[in-house]
């Protein structure tokens, strides 16, 4: 049943006021097809766990909400186990579904805000593993023609918070199910960020996956805002590859630049450190602002409409431009 003029305040993580015009949910394929063939509403957007989205006015057409659920084990073998999880799944039960039965390779990923549907699309990745890293394929459901297509890793597309759903095949397809392939007995990944100082403060000499994913928890938290207390989308922007020239520039002037390894030639930077060193970290302006302990986080205090995050990122934009001579993209999807 789609319903009028819809509050999507609840249905995304920055806790903006906006109205759907029209809106329903679907928790399987069968209601999904039901919805698009019987309307013509049009746009059709689709909502996830709107954990990385900025909504900046009243989204026309209709809004569908995506809530099919389901885990599954497909294929397994001694060494190997393909787990299927509906799109609607919230993301960071998953990953502690495949912890509780030993399965490796999503741990890195864990307290990721969201849903699972939109981990392919944004290819989302943390403390040095991507999604791309463990991906098998999804379904997806073409919106135009209602025929429902799997996608293998290399027609997904994938790139640095990227796929090929955000590109050429953005607003075409409905994700509705993603199937990944996992480790009964993984090589498990500590050399990223702080997991193996926060191993270590734990006393932790042999982790498990759940030590892992743990660590991963314990620096989530200690860095980032959770979304049900403060309005955030996580990282706002994506962080940089610039070239090693630019790179040797900056660092000239600012020995600590830290750096990660990019193609040939480039370096990435971390968008958080030059935000910080443009002076915008713990920035304050009415009821939304920069948090005070990560600079790639901008949040919404209470009120703040989805303009003023847009104007405020644009301002940091400006900033970082005039500051390094270094552009930085956004990472959160603008409606």
């Amino acid at each position: 049943m789609i319903s009028q003029n819809i509050s999507l305040k609840k249905y995304n993580t920055f806790g903006i006021e906006v109205n759907a015009t029209n809106f329903a949910t679907f928790d399987s394929v069968e209601k999904l097809h039901q919805l698009v063939r019987s309307t013509t509403l049009s746009p059709i957007t689709i909502f996830g766990g709107g954990s990385n989205v900025l909504l900046t006015k009243d989204v026309g057409g209709l809004v569908l909400r995506n809530e099919i659920k389901g885990i599954k084990i497909i294929q397994e073998s001694d060494q190997e186990v393909i787990v299927e999880a509906g799109a609607g799944e919230i993301w960071h039960e998953f990953v502690l579904f495949c912890i509780d039965h030993g399965f490796g390779g999503v741990e890195n990923l864990s307290l990721i805000p969201g849903s699972v549907g939109a981990s392919p699309m944004q290819n989302i990745g943390a403390y040095g593993v991507e999604i791309k890293d463990v991906f098998e394929s999804l379904c997806a459901y073409e919106i135009e023609t209602g025929l429902e297509k799997v996608f293998s890793k290399a027609e997904c597309e994938f790139g640095y918070r990227e796929s090929v759903f955000k590109r050429a095949l953005k607003g075409k397809y409905v994700i509705t199910h993603v199937s990944f392939r996992l480790q009964k007995n993984p090589k498990l990944n500590t050399s990223y960020g702080a997991i193996e100082q926060e191993l270590k403060a734990q006393q932790i000499e042999k982790p498990t996956l759940r030590d892992i994913s743990n660590a991963v928890i314990a620096i989530r938290k200690s860095k980032l805002p959770d979304p049900n207390q403060l309005g955030n989308a996580g990282s706002f922007f994506k962080n940089p590859v610039v070239s090693v020239d630019i790179y040797n520039a900056i660092r000239e002037i600012h020995p600590d630049a830290p750096s990660y390894p990019a193609s040939e030639g480039n370096v990435k930077m971390a968008a958080g450190w030059l935000i910080e060193k443009a002076g915008w970290k713990g920035f304050t302006r009415d009821h939304f602002g920069v948090h005070k302990n990560q600079a790639l986080v901008l949040v919404n205090y209470g009120g703040a409409t989805g303009s003023e995050i847009w104007n405020l990122s644009s301002e940091i934009i400006q900033s970082i431009e005039e500051n390094f001579k270094i552009t930085l993209e956004r990472e959160v999807n603008i409606l």
